[in-house]
């Protein structure tokens, strides 16, 4: 697909334009400061959707979530400095910035390297971590250092820290990924945005930051490299990002201890703190129980994988896996072939051939004892690894030959089978199975004689 310079570059142009003009006008102008400057990072998601088509869609979109809920919040809060609006808009101008890093987290290792599709317990943990050990951390460390007052104040702390949790993501990542021109670039972007947030934080502090100047130029261009970095090729990388469990675990364990030291001395955190604490602590349940249904359901493919859908038996993949553990003690592996099957669905139908083998399945593992091994191998063909001494083996055989001896009653008819089995000891060594299916041939064509 061809791409045109204005959209790769056209945030950088208009960002130079502004640049330029607000080091030759003074104070606020709403063309500039409203107007000009939100064009740029627009221009920027621009550039991030247009992007080469080589990038995972998720990237993209996390990121395009992130940009995006930052530009309304800078809408808003231009907006703000040059019209009235309700006292409630600045709650929403936070909340706004606040999304930004949730949705940075989950795209930073995804950027960087291509990744196949997302997990529930991926966002979770991104959610966990940014929202988690930050308001945390802002309760444990800033607020006790500096003094802020109010709402307000509390996202004056919380973003420099949501900042950290960036700058601990990308650190990570660089530890476990390849590294590129895009890492780079990518990593250039949120550390001018970080720089810009914590140059902020300190010049709030001291009453001395004033918007419409050029400081406020710095969290756009972190912006446009942002999003620049997506033109460069990710690395052939197939390692697995995950954020690591410490850094979960850390996040989960404090919100209850922070609940405890608020219930035990009221007032010693602002009130604020139990809304992330107890956020946090919800979300860690829900990955909880995510996890779990995931081991679940693992668990429940395993056994699929081995059990045969319509005997419940084992089945072969489950029978040749215990073949190494089986040749290690005394036993026998028996193959069954039942005789005059075909028949019975060439006449009565494969349902009725369907309920013999179920019928066939409970006779089988009536004789045999608990410890045996008995598996469905397909079709009419079955399978049973047996413990014991060749004599005691070979007496079991009988039995198994004698349980399907009498008729089977489906759908009002009786229905007659046979069995033909071959018998091969493990202490003959070698191939036991195709040993065991050599003898079971054996035993078939006797039949014909």
């Amino acid at each position: 697909m061809r791409t045109y310079p204005i959209t790769r570059y056209g945030a950088l142009g208009v960002f130079s334009l502004h640049l330029a003009l607000r080091f030759i006008l003074d104070g606020q102008h709403i063309w500039l400061d409203l107007i000009l400057y939100n064009l740029v990072a627009l221009l920027a998601l621009v550039t991030l959707f247009a992007s080469p088509a080589h990038n995972d869609p998720l990237a993209i979109a996390f990121l395009a979530c992130a940009m995006g809920s930052w530009i309304f919040g800078s809408v808003l809060s231009s907006y703000g400095q040059f019209f009235s609006t309700p006292s409630a808009t600045i709650y929403l101008i936070n909340i706004s910035y606040t999304l930004f890093y949730p949705f940075a987290l989950m795209a930073i290792p995804r950027i960087i390297s291509k990744r196949k599709k997302i997990a529930v317990v991926e966002v979770l943990d991104a959610a966990i971590f940014g929202l988690g050990l930050s308001s945390i951390a802002t309760a444990l460390i800033l607020s006790r250092v500096i003094s802020i007052e109010g709402d307000q104040g509390f996202f004056e702390i919380f973003f420099p820290i949501c900042d950290l949790a960036i700058a601990i993501t990308i650190g990570i990542t660089a530890i476990t990924q390849r590294l590129n021109l895009r890492f780079f670039i990518l990593t250039l972007g949120f550390a001018i945005y970080l720089v810009f947030d914590y140059l902020y934080l300190w010049m709030s502090a001291q009453n001395r930051y004033m918007f419409g100047t050029i400081f406020d130029n710095g969290w756009v261009l972190g912006i446009i490299f942002i999003s620049l970095s997506l033109w460069y090729s990710p690395a052939n990388s197939e390692q697995n990002f995950s954020i690591h469990p410490a850094f979960i675990a850390l996040s989960i364990f404090i919100s209850p201890t922070l609940l405890a030291m608020m219930a035990l001395r009221p007032g010693i955190f602002p009130s604020y703190i139990v809304f992330p604490t107890i956020a946090t602590l919800f979300l860690a349940f829900i990955r909880m129980t995510v996890s779990l249904r995931q081991a679940r359901d693992l668990g429940d493919e395993k056994t699929l994988a081995r059990t045969d859908e319509l005997t419940g038996l084992p089945n072969r993949r489950r029978l040749i896996a215990e073949l190494d553990t089986f040749s290690k003690v005394e036993g026998a592996l028996m193959l069954l072939d039942l005789n005059g099957f075909k028949q019975v669905n060439d006449q009565c139908g494969h349902g009725a051939g369907d309920q013999v083998l179920v019928q066939v399945a409970a006779r089988f593992a009536r004789v045999l004892p608990e410890s045996a091994l008995l598996a469905r191998l397909g079709g009419d063909e079955f399978g049973v690894l047996l413990n014991g001494t060749s004599h005691s083996t070979l007496e079991i055989l009988q039995a198994l030959k004698a349980c399907v001896s009498y008729p089977f009653l489906i759908d009002g008819k009786d229905i007659s089978v046979g069995v033909s089995i071959g018998h091969v000891s493990n202490s003959e060594g070698g191939d036991l199975l195709a040993k065991a299916d050599a003898a079971m041939y054996v035993a078939k064509r006797s039949l014909t004689f």
